[in-house]
C-alpha cells in the first residue's frame, strides 16, 4: 500500500468511527485510542477527568508502544473494516 493511500485509508476509516453512532465495547475503543494517537505522533497525555479512564487509556498505549505510526494505521483500518463495520 502506498503511503498516501495509506493516509486516505486512515482518515476515511476515522471518520467512519467518528459518525457511527452505535455504543461500541469499551476494548476496541481502547485498541482505536491507542492507534489513532500513534498514527497521529500524539505524545500528550490522556486527558479525561476520571482517573480510572486515564489509566485505562495509558494501559492501551503502554500494550501499543512498540508500534511504528504506519503500522498503527494500519492496524486501525483493521480493527474497522473487521470488529466496528460488523457491528
Amino acid at each position: 500500500m502506498k503511503p498516501n493511500q495509506l493516509i486516505i485509508d486512515f482518515e476515511e476509516a476515522v471518520a467512519y468511527v467518528n459518525s457511527y453512532t452505535k455504543p461500541l465495547p469499551a476494548d476496541l475503543l481502547l485498541k482505536l485510542y491507542a492507534y489513532y494517537k500513534i498514527a497521529n505522533e500524539n505524545k500528550s497525555h490522556p486527558g479525561s477527568r476520571t482517573p480510572l479512564i486515564n489509566a485505562f487509556k495509558a494501559n492501551a498505549l503502554i500494550q501499543a508502544k512498540n508500534t511504528d505510526r504506519n503500522e498503527a494505521m494500519k492496524a486501525y483500518i483493521k480493527l474497522v473494516k473487521k470488529d466496528v463495520k460488523k457491528l
